[in-house]
């Protein structure tokens, strides 16, 4: 996750802790996880597991994709698909160096991504 992603997820998560009312050492407890690392999460400073932003989503009675989405990231499922088909196509021995950047190129252009860096893909709006 770049920095500027987990910064921010990290300005989310202390968004939504205070509009709860919880201080930072009532939520650290209810999202099971220790008071310096949540308020590195929200400084960002440290991107969270899966696994601890599900316990962070749930102590904030929200899905960590609804998360996810707010911070304009992908899903670490939808980034793992992504990551996936691209590297299949570098580790593809029937490709040629150029071809393969050229795919890559044209994935990242129909997927909504650019290689470099990971966006917010756009949603279909059904009048294609």
């Amino acid at each position: 996750m770049a920095n500027r992603s987990a910064a921010a997820l990290g300005q989310i998560i202390r968004s939504q802790r205070e509009l709860a009312e919880l201080s930072m050492r009532q939520f650290a407890q209810m999202a099971g996880i220790s008071n310096p690392y949540l308020s590195q999460i929200e400084r960002g400073l440290r991107a969270p597991s899966e696994h601890v932003l599900e316990g962070i989503a749930s102590a904030l009675k929200v899905s960590s994709d609804a998360l996810y989405e707010q911070a304009g990231m992908p899903p670490p499922s939808e980034a793992q698909e992504e990551n996936a088909v691209i590297e299949a196509i570098k580790d593809d021995p029937a490709l040629t160096a150029r071809q393969r950047a050229a795919l890559v190129e044209v994935y990242a252009a129909f997927a909504g991504t650019s290689p470099a860096s990971s966006r917010k893909r756009p949603r279909a709006s059904g009048t294609e």
